[in-house]
């Protein structure tokens, strides 16, 4: 049972990160620089993951795929658990 919560509750968060890199996506469209509370929340929220891979991932002109690997990423984990 409690195996069964832990797994449910790590499905939630890597949900909840997935939506956050999509909807961070999204809102660079809209405001990229974060004069908004919500998209300097989202912001905040997901340049901790976002960073580390953006200084792998070198960026091609002016697209940056480090949210798309992040999403591939944590797609793979969601799919991974039981």
């Amino acid at each position: 049972m409690f195996v069964e919560f832990l797994l449910n509750f790590a499905r939630f968060v890597l949900m909840g990160l997935w939506l956050a890199v999509l909807g961070r996506v999204l809102i660079s469209w809209v405001d990229p620089t974060g004069r908004n509370s919500a998209s300097a929340f989202l912001i905040q929220l997901t340049e901790p993951i976002l960073a580390p891979v953006r200084k792998v991932v070198p960026r091609a002109g002016m697209f940056d795929f480090s949210p798309l690997i992040v999403i591939l990423i944590l797609g793979v984990l969601l799919r991974s658990l039981p």
